[in-house]
C-alpha cells in the first residue's frame, strides 16, 4: 500500500504561496490598472485644483473691486407707511416653516418668524407640520395658536400623508387660497432663527429688481463650538457660503438654493414648475430649473440666519448622504435638459454642467476618497507605480488651504479637518455613485435631528444611556475595513517603502478606526 505525501500547509508555506501569486499578477495585471487609476485621479485633481483657484481669483476680485450686492442691484428701503397708502407699499410675504417631529426647536423657529419686522397685514406665517407624533403635533398647534392670539397672521397646516417629504409639504402649502395674494415666499427650516430685520434686508432686492428670483442669505451656526466635528462642519460650510455661493452670485447670478434662509419670487417659482420631489435635493432642483428660465439669483453674505449643525456622527452621515446623492442624481436627470435649453448662454450651460455639477458635486467627492484613501496607499504596495509629488503633495496642500479661508479661526484644526473629511468622503463617494446609477438608497430621506436648547439641559447621565456597543450603530464596518486596508499599506511602507507616505497613511488609518469604533459624534455633549 502506497502512502500519499502529506499536503498539510503551514503558515509559512501559505505566505510564500500568496507572495508568489502576488508577484505573478502584479506586473501584468495590477500595474497597468493602477497606472490608469493614478492617471484618472491626477486628472480629476487638476480639474478640482483649477476650479478652486478660479473661485479664489474671482472672490479676490469681488473683494478688491468692492462688487457688493447694493452696487450690482438696486436697493433702497421700503417706503414708510403714510395715511393714503397705508401698508400697501409693502409687498405681501408668505413665510413657510416645514417641520417634522421638531420637538426641540419648533418654538425657536415659529417665534423668530413671528418676530419678523414687517407690517402685520402684509405677512402670513405658514407652519407646515408633517409630524407623526400626536403629542408633538399638538404642541406645535398650541404654539401657533398662542401667536395667533397675539394678533399674528399664522396658519397651521397639516396633510394626511408625507408624500414628497419637504418638497411635498412646501408644494401643498402653496395651494391654499390665501397664498394667491402673496408676492414672495421666505422659507426657514425648523431650526432656523432669522433676525427681525431679515425681510427688510432681503425683500427690497426682489421688489426693485424684477429679474431676481431668489435672494439667499448665509447660515450662522449656533453650536459650532460644541465639538471637533461641528468645528470641521463649520469650516466646510463657511467655504461653501463665502466662496462658492458668492462666486456663483457674482459671475453667472446662479448658485444652488440652500433650501432654507432664502426668499423666492412666487411668480418665478411657479414659472420654473414649482417644487418637485424627484430627488432628495428639491431646493437645487428648483434653482436649476429657475435658472434655465433666465431668472437670476443673489447671495447676501451680510445677512446671517442662525441654525444648528448636526451633533452626532450618525445624523451628519445621513445628511451628507442626502447632500451627495441628490446632486448626482439630479445631474443624471437634468444634464440633457440643460444642454438643450435655449434661454441661457453656452457659457452658463458650461458653468452649470461642468463647474457646478461635475467638478463640485461629483469629481470632488470621488477624487478625495479614491485617490487619497485607495489609490495613493496602493502605490506603496506596487513600487512600479509612482505618483508625482505635485499630485500627491502640492495640489492637495493648496486645495486644503483654499478650503480653509472661510474660517480663519480654525486653521489650527486643519490636520484634523483633512483626516475627518477624508473619512466622510467614503460616504459621499458611495452616495454619489448611488445617485449617478439611481440605485439603492437614492431617494432615502432621513430628517436631520435637531437638538435646539435641549443641549443646555441634558445631563451627562442621560446622554450616556445610549448603547455602548451595537454593530452598525456604534461600530461602523465600512470605516473599519478602510482603516484596516490603510493600516496594511502604512505598515508595508514603513518596512519596505522608499518614501514617507506612511506618515499620512497611518494617520488616516487612525482616523478611520476612531470613527469606525464610534468615537466621533457618539455622545451628545452636555454643559453640566
Amino acid at each position: 500500500m502506497e502512502y500519499l505525501p502529506s499536503t498539510t500547509l503551514y503558515p509559512g508555506d501559505i505566505m510564500e504561496q500568496m507572495e508568489m501569486i502576488w508577484e505573478q499578477i502584479r506586473v501584468p495585471l495590477i500595474v497597468p490598472v493602477l497606472k490608469l487609476a493614478v492617471f484618472l485621479c491626477l486628472l480629476m485633481s487638476v480639474m478640482l485644483f483649477i476650479e478652486k483657484v478660479y473661485m479664489a481669483v474671482v472672490i479676490t476680485l469681488v473683494k478688491v473691486l468692492g462688487r457688493k450686492p447694493e452696487r450690482r442691484y438696486k436697493w433702497e428701503p421700503m417706503k414708510e407707511d403714510d395715511v393714503e397708502l397705508g401698508n400697501s407699499s409693502h409687498p405681501m410675504v408668505l413665510v413657510q416653516i416645514p417641520m417634522y417631529n421638531e420637538k426641540e426647536v419648533y418654538q425657536l423657529s415659529i417665534g423668530s418668524a413671528c418676530g419678523l419686522l414687517w407690517p402685520s397685514d402684509r405677512i402670513i406665517v405658514q407652519v407646515l407640520d408633517d409630524s407623526t407624533d400626536p403629542i408633538i403635533k399638538n404642541m406645535v398647534q398650541m404654539e401657533c395658536q398662542r401667536w395667533a392670539d397675539k394678533g399674528i397672521n399664522i396658519k397651521y397646516e397639516i396633510r394626511s400623508n408625507r408624500i414628497g417629504f419637504k418638497a411635498g409639504a412646501l408644494k401643498e402649502g402653496l395651494k391654499h387660497p390665501y397664498v394667491r395674494q402673496c408676492d414672495f415666499v421666505a422659507i426657514f427650516d425648523a431650526d432656523f432663527q432669522p433676525e427681525p430685520d431679515f425681510l427688510c434686508c432681503t425683500i427690497p432686492y426682489l421688489f426693485h429688481n424684477p429679474q431676481l428670483a431668489l435672494v439667499q442669505s448665509r447660515w450662522k451656526f449656533v453650536n459650532a463650538d460644541e465639538c471637533l466635528m461641528t468645528r470641521i462642519q463649520e469650516m466646510s460650510l463657511d467655504y461653501h457660503f463665502t466662496v462658492e455661493q458668492e462666486v456663483g452670485s457674482s459671475t453667472y447670478a446662479f448658485f444652488g438654493f440652500n433650501g432654507t434662509a432664502g426668499v423666492w419670487r412666487l411668480s418665478a417659482l411657479s414659472e420654473a414648475g414649482g417644487w418637485k420631489d424627484r430627488t432628495t435635493v428639491e431646493d437645487m432642483d428648483l434653482a436649476v430649473r429657475a435658472s434655465l428660465k433666465g431668472w437670476k439669483f443673489l447671495y447676501l453674505g451680510s445677512v446671517k440666519v442662525k441654525n444648528e449643525l448636526p451633533s452626532t456622527f450618525k445624523t451628519y452621515r445621513h445628511q451628507q448622504h442626502r447632500w451627495s446623492c441628490g446632486p448626482a442624481n439630479l445631474f443624471r436627470k437634468m444634464v440633457m435638459e440643460i444642454i438643450k435649453n435655449k434661454k441661457v448662454s453656452a457659457w452658463k450651460k458650461v458653468h452649470v454642467i461642468y463647474s457646478f455639477f461635475f467638478v463640485r458635486k461629483i469629481v470632488a467627492h470621488i477624487v478625495t476618497f479614491v485617490f487619497y484613501c485607495v489609490v495613493l496607499p496602493a502605490t506603496v504596495l506596487v513600487p512600479e507605480v509612482e505618483i508625482p509629488k505635485w499630485g500627491a503633495v502640492y495640489i492637495p496642500f493648496i486645495i486644503t488651504l483654499l478650503n480653509a479661508v472661510g474660517t480663519p479661526r480654525s486653521l489650527h484644526l486643519l490636520v484634523f479637518s483633512i483626516l475627518f473629511e477624508n473619512v466622510m468622503s467614503l460616504h459621499r463617494t458611495k452616495a454619489t455613485f448611488i445617485g449617478l446609477l439611481e440605485v439603492g438608497r437614492v431617494n432615502e430621506w432621513i430628517v436631520t435631528e435637531k437638538l435646539g436648547d435641549a443641549l443646555k439641559f441634558k445631563s451627562d447621565a442621560k446622554a450616556l444611556k445610549r448603547p455602548w456597543f451595537r454593530i452598525g450603530d456604534r461600530v461602523h464596518l465600512l470605516e473599519m475595513a478602510t482603516g484596516g486596508y490603510l493600516m496594511l499599506c502604512g505598515c508595508y511602507d514603513v518596512v519596505y517603502g522608499r518614501g514617507h507616505y506612511f506618515l499620512y497613511i497611518l494617520a488616516q488609518a487612525a482616523a478611520f478606526f476612531v470613527t469606525g469604533f464610534g468615537y466621533v459624534g457618539t455622545l451628545v455633549p452636555s454643559s453640566s
